[in-house]
């Protein structure tokens, strides 16, 4: 007689949904078995076989969801010999890794930020008049040394056009300034993104856009995580970015590994011992213009405005990847504030041939997983080499 129906006890440790060989076994439709079949299972082949077909339907469900939690399409149970594409010996507590991911994005919708967005071929006039239509409120002209136009919305927030150095043709460029927003205010973001880009905004390679997150609840360990967890993963990052490499040379120049040796070393419990690691000496207040600025990951905002500044992305007019890019950041940030502990050892190296793969694995571990953030990894991964399904590229016939 077969098993129960939903009983999953007769499945030996033999018997795995592993990716690759491990050992001497015989291939099945569903699953790669081991000899011997008199060990676990009495019945005939033929029978075995339709079994494994009908346990299927009420196994995957399982198994999907186990998988998607770790980032993976394989290797979620221990196997004997298995070598270097074996399971961890240890099992994966799911619920566990599924409640602290649901916790990051809850935290990460608790976060406030704002974003600046630099375009061409659109004058700062015609930028806040495009913004108003999709807010509302009032069209101001203010001024000052950034020729500065501000619309103030129906609830207070200002948004602002303003010129911008590394723009150079300053009759037909604008750099819009957000106010500070949550997380329900990324639709209305998206909607001045569109508008700004059916008024002709153009973004063309010296344009950029930068990410600040609201650190004001954060203590220095978390602030100090936010660096560690991106210089971990800095180059996927950038290459998810795609940051182009003149930028990298100048405006957004990657992580001063002096910095991280000095954060390793001190290992800063107070913002006084944070801002030496980040400077190198003690700068409580810094200039607007402090060359230290000049990072793909930007601290000097925590003491100037109380936030932490990411500067990687290139410019663009796609609603998506504006979202895509800030939701990246907040998960960061939210990762960093609800970690025990963050490391900077063994920075991670870009692989062209494992590249989408650790992507997703990275952007899922920060709990952009599901349905929700669908449009989200696409928008990151879609720059990125190989399969996103199989670590070294998959294998030939599957």
């Amino acid at each position: 007689m077969l098993p129960e129906r939903g009983d999953f006890s007769f499945f030996p440790t033999c018997i795995l949904p592993i990716r690759r060989r491990a050992g001497r076994q015989r291939k099945c439709r569903f699953f790669r078995i081991f000899r011997p079949w008199s060990a676990s299972f009495s019945n005939s082949k033929s029978e075995y076989r339709k079994y494994l077909k009908i346990k299927w339907i009420y196994y995957r469900k399982f198994r999907y969801k186990l998988l998607a939690i770790n980032g993976l399409y394989g290797n979620v149970c221990t196997v004997n010999g298995g070598g270097t594409d074996a399971a961890p010996d240890k099992p994966v507590n799911s619920q566990t890794m599924e409640a602290n991911m649901t916790n990051t994005i809850e935290t990460a919708k608790g976060l406030t930020f704002g974003t600046e967005l630099e375009y061409t071929n659109i004058s700062r006039e015609r930028a806040a008049r495009a913004i108003h239509t999709v807010v509302g409120g009032t069209v101001r002209y203010t001024g000052g040394s950034y020729d500065e136009w501000t619309v103030v919305a129906p609830d207070g927030r200002h948004w602002k056009a303003i010129s911008d150095g590394s723009l150079t043709d300053r009759a037909t460029s604008a750099e819009v300034v957000t106010p500070i927003l949550k997380w329900d205010d990324l639709e209305t973001l998206q909607a001045v993104v569109r508008a700004l880009r059916h008024a002709g905004a153009k973004t063309p390679d010296c344009t950029s856009q930068h990410v600040h997150i609201g650190i004001a609840d954060f203590n220095a360990r978390q602030i100090a995580n936010i660096a560690r967890i991106f210089y971990k993963q800095e180059e996927l990052i950038l290459k998810a970015a795609g940051t182009l490499e003149r930028r990298l040379q100048h405006y957004t120049r990657r992580t001063d590994r002096a910095f991280i040796e000095r954060l390793e070393r001190a290992k800063p419990t107070t913002r006084e011992a944070l801002n030496e690691a980040w400077f190198g000496y003690r700068n409580p207040t810094p200039s607007h213009y402090d060359g230290a600025r000049y990072r793909d990951i930007n601290l000097n905002n925590v003491w100037r405005m109380g936030t932490v500044e990411f500067r990687l992305f290139n410019g663009t007019t796609h609603a998506g990847e504006v979202k895509a890019h800030i939701q990246l950041c907040l998960a960061i940030a939210a990762k960093a504030k609800t970690a025990a502990c963050a490391s900077t050892k063994n920075q991670r190296p870009y692989n062209p041939a494992s590249a989408k793969y650790d992507l997703r694995v990275f952007l899922l571990r920060l709990g952009l997983i599901g349905r929700e953030f669908k449009n989200t990894r696409m928008h990151l991964m879609k720059r990125m080499p190989g399969s996103s399904a199989w670590k070294n590229g998959r294998p030939e016939g599957r």
